[in-house]
């Protein structure tokens, strides 16, 4: 099973990830706010993550990581 983690306070929620998930599941989390005033990104079904990494290669602040 991969993991993707993301380093909410180097999120700027710009979104790239959310749009090139082929899984569609991350979102920005609009229940709350990092330390610099972004809604960060945050994965809801980690079970369904293939380990693709696209999120983490779209992220311009390397604030994502995935494991395998």
């Amino acid at each position: 099973m991969a993991k993707m983690t993301v380093r909410e306070n180097l999120c700027k929620g710009c979104g790239l990830c959310v749009e090139v998930c082929p899984k569609k599941i991350i979102f920005l989390d609009k229940s709350k706010l990092n330390v610099k005033g972004y809604h960060p990104a945050t994965v809801i079904e980690m079970d369904s993550c293939i380990g693709c990494a696209m999120c983490a290669i779209m992220c311009p602040d390397c604030a994502i990581t995935v494991e395998k």
